[in-house]
């Protein structure tokens, strides 16, 4: 087991004190949005052991089936498949979707032949793989999430004469909920650049004098005053709005839009940055890309449900490349699940791990570490809250 440093994204929407308290560090006064636990190129966890600090994709390199596990790398290569995050935010993220596994490939290829560089701003796809991710609420946390049947939105604007408001009440009555969602979402995303700032600001001054009695009556006017002009703002009133209490969690899977809007939470996801945006950024938008990505069906609020497995919450949503594990909040007695690596991160408290094989480590409130596979079963005592991410499961589909 190697204790974890890791690194923390500034984006804009990050909350100023969420990761600051978490670490025990004085906050200072900018936006800290995620803490990333993991090996992706872009923000790489470093780990400490009797050689120094490197990174953690280094040690991994190093020996992947004795850092891994043969399963893990027969089938995912030499890499950690999933990423850990503690996420804190202040203001609404983007409005965004993530590509399925061939997508994403096939976008990556295309962009390395091209040659564009990866961190150049207009590039879509930053890694070949996709990004399926699951999020456990830690307190109430607001996100749009999956889209509304139609026929809910066109009475929501049912008060409204404006011409973005008409056209998109026709769009919505089309013959099904594919057709009717792509019609309305494709409209807003390719609205011409000479009238798509008066259109949304009608749209968005004729919803705040009519004030329309639904779940969005509030959030439009926040994230039209947020992101002036930005047609994300109305195509929020595509998506189910929702709050997830903590202890709850959702699963978006490749082509669900959605966007997560206040809140702290943990987030586990394949080790991928891939992510396509529709809105409520200053980033780039490529609409063509992403309407070929987003799925348009009608489905549940994709609410993921765990199971209790050996003194631990278990969340196993489907995807082979990760599962989230979360013991307490309370007294912890419990197994980490013996199944290759594993990310630990301590919430709240005081816990021991203690492995087979090696020395234990005691953790408390922030603290990390990475469990390689070859530290056999890993005991945890201790209070408090812990999460822990693992993969999800090794057979080949």
């Amino acid at each position: 087991m190697h204790r974890l440093t890791n690194q923390v994204r500034p984006y804009a929407w990050g909350a100023r004190a969420a990761i600051p308290r978490l670490l025990g560090t004085e906050p200072d006064g900018t936006p800290q949005a995620e803490l990333w636990l993991g090996a992706h190129h872009a923000a790489p966890s470093a780990v400490h052991g009797e050689d120094g600090v490197r990174s953690l994709p280094e040690l991994i390199a190093e020996n992947p089936h004795r850092i891994l596990g043969p399963g893990v790398v027969d089938r995912f290569g030499g890499r950690l498949p999933f990423l850990l995050k503690y996420l804190a935010a202040e203001a609404p993220l983007s409005l965004q979707v993530h590509p399925h596994a061939d997508r994403a490939r096939a976008g990556f290829e295309a962009e390395e032949r091209l040659g564009i560089p990866l961190d150049a701003p207009h590039r879509n796809y930053r890694d070949p793989h996709h990004k399926p991710e699951l999020l456990l609420a830690l307190e109430p946390f607001e996100a749009l999430c999956g889209f509304r049947e139609p026929a809910d939105t066109r009475h929501d604007l049912r008060g409204l004469t404006g011409e973005l408001a008409t056209a998109l009440r026709a769009d919505l009555s089309g013959p099904d909920d594919h057709t009717a969602l792509r019609a309305a979402l494709t409209r807003l995303l390719t609205l011409p650049d000479g009238k798509r700032e008066r259109l949304i600001s009608e749209f968005t001054e004729e919803w705040e004098r009519v004030r329309p009695s639904c779940a969005h009556t509030d959030i439009l006017g926040d994230l039209a005053a947020r992101y002036p002009g930005d047609p994300g703002a109305v195509a929020a009133l595509l998506l189910n709005k929702i709050t997830l209490w903590p202890g709850q969690a959702l699963f978006l899977p490749a082509g669900n839009m959605h966007a997560y809007l206040q809140g702290t939470a943990i987030e586990v996801m394949s080790g991928s940055d891939n992510v396509l945006r529709a809105g409520l950024t200053c980033k780039h938008v490529d609409p063509a890309e992403l309407l070929d990505v987003v799925d348009f069906s009608v489905l549940p609020i994709p609410y993921s449900q765990p199971t209790v497995r050996e003194g631990r919450r278990e969340f196993r949503p489907g995807a082979p490349e990760f599962a989230l594990h979360e013991l307490g909040p309370g007294a912890i007695t419990a197994h980490l699940p013996a199944e290759g690596p594993a990310v630990v991160l301590v919430l709240d408290g005081r816990v021991e791990l203690v492995p087979e094989v090696g020395e234990s480590i005691a953790l408390r409130q922030g603290e990390s570490v990475f469990v390689q596979a070859d530290s056999g079963p890993v005991k945890a005592e201790g209070r408090g809250h812990v999460v822990a991410a693992t993969v999800g499961a090794l057979g080949r589909e």
